[in-house]
C-alpha cells in the first residue's frame, strides 16, 4: 500500500470542503433527512463533518498526544442556517489545511488506530470528507464524482482500519468477520484497481491485484467504494456481484466504517 502525499491529502481537503460547501448553496433542503444516515438531517449531517474537521484541527494544532475531550476540541455548534453555515464550513476548511500543512506529515499527533502522526489526520478527514459528501449529495439529489486516486485510497484506508481494530480487538465484534477460507474480490472495471480481502482465522489480509475470490463486487470505481462504504446499495446499476452474495452483505454490514 502506497499513500497519497500529504500535499495531495491537504489540497483534497481543501476541494471537497468547496464541493460540500456547493451543496449548502444549492437551495437543498437542508431539514430533509439523509437516506444513508437517517438519524441526521443534511444540516446535522453538515454539522457533524465540520466538527469533525475542526476536532482534528485543534488535535494536531496542539500535537495532542493523548484523546482529548470533544468539548475542548470544537468551537461549538454550527450555525444553522445556509450561508452561516456555508461561511462556517469555509474558515473550517482553511484553518483544517493550514495547520495540515504548516504540521508536516511526520509531525507527532495522537490517532486511534496506531499510526500518531498529522499525516493519519490528513487521510483521515479527506475520507471523512469523501464519504460524507456523498451521504450529502444523495440527500441534496445531486451528482456525486470523485478523483480516481482519492476513491481508491478510501477503499485501501477502510481496509487497513478494518485490519488495525481486527488485530488490537481481538475479542470485539469484529471476529465475526473472520471466514477462514473466503475472500472478497473489488474489480474496478473502469481499469482503476483492483483487490483481494483474505477473511483469515485472526484478521483480514488484503492487497491489491486480480485474483479469484468466494464473491466479487464489480463496477466503475466510485460506485464499488460507496457500495463498499454502504452509500450504494449493490444492485445499483453499473454494480455487479458473483459468486456468494451473503458473504458480501454479512461482511459489509459488520465491517462498514465512515
Amino acid at each position: 500500500m502506497t499513500l497519497l502525499p500529504h500535499d495531495r491529502y491537504c489540497d483534497e481537503i481543501a476541494h471537497q470542503v468547496g464541493l460540500l460547501r456547493a451543496v449548502v448553496t444549492s437551495g437543498a433542503d437542508l431539514t430533509a433527512t439523509v437516506p444513508t444516515c437517517p438519524d441526521w438531517t443534511l444540516e446535522q449531517l453538515i454539522r457533524h463533518t465540520g466538527g469533525a474537521l475542526r476536532g482534528v484541527e485543534a488535535l494536531v494544532r496542539i500535537r495532542a498526544q493523548e484523546a482529548v475531550p470533544a468539548d475542548r476540541m470544537t468551537s461549538g455548534e454550527a450555525p444553522m442556517d445556509a450561508g452561516a453555515l456555508d461561511a462556517w464550513l469555509a474558515e473550517t476548511g482553511e484553518m483544517l489545511v493550514g495547520t495540515l500543512r504548516e504540521a508536516g506529515p511526520d509531525a507527532p499527533v495522537w490517532s486511534w488506530a496506531g499510526v500518531p502522526t498529522a499525516g493519519f489526520w490528513a487521510r483521515r478527514m479527506t475520507h471523512e470528507l469523501t464519504v460524507h459528501r456523498a451521504d450529502a449529495t444523495l440527500a441534496a439529489g445531486l451528482p456525486y464524482e470523485v478523483a480516481p486516486d482519492i476513491a481508491a485510497d478510501a477503499i485501501d484506508e477502510w481496509l487497513q482500519i478494518v485490519e488495525f481494530v481486527q488485530r488490537t480487538q481481538p475479542h470485539d465484534a469484529a471476529r465475526e468477520l473472520r471466514r477462514p477460507g473466503k475472500s472478497i474480490h473489488l474489480h474496478a472495471t473502469d481499469d482503476a484497481g483492483e483487490w483481494l480481502v483474505e477473511l483469515g482465522e485472526e484478521a483480514i489480509a488484503w492487497r491489491r491485484g486480480h485474483e479469484k475470490a468466494t464473491v466479487a463486487l464489480r463496477g466503475p470505481l466510485t460506485a464499488v467504494m460507496l457500495a463498499f462504504y454502504r452509500r450504494l446499495p449493490l444492485d445499483s446499476p453499473g454494480l455487479e456481484v458473483l459468486g456468494e452474495r451473503e458473504l458480501l452483505e454479512f461482511w459489509l454490514e459488520r465491517a462498514t466504517f465512515g
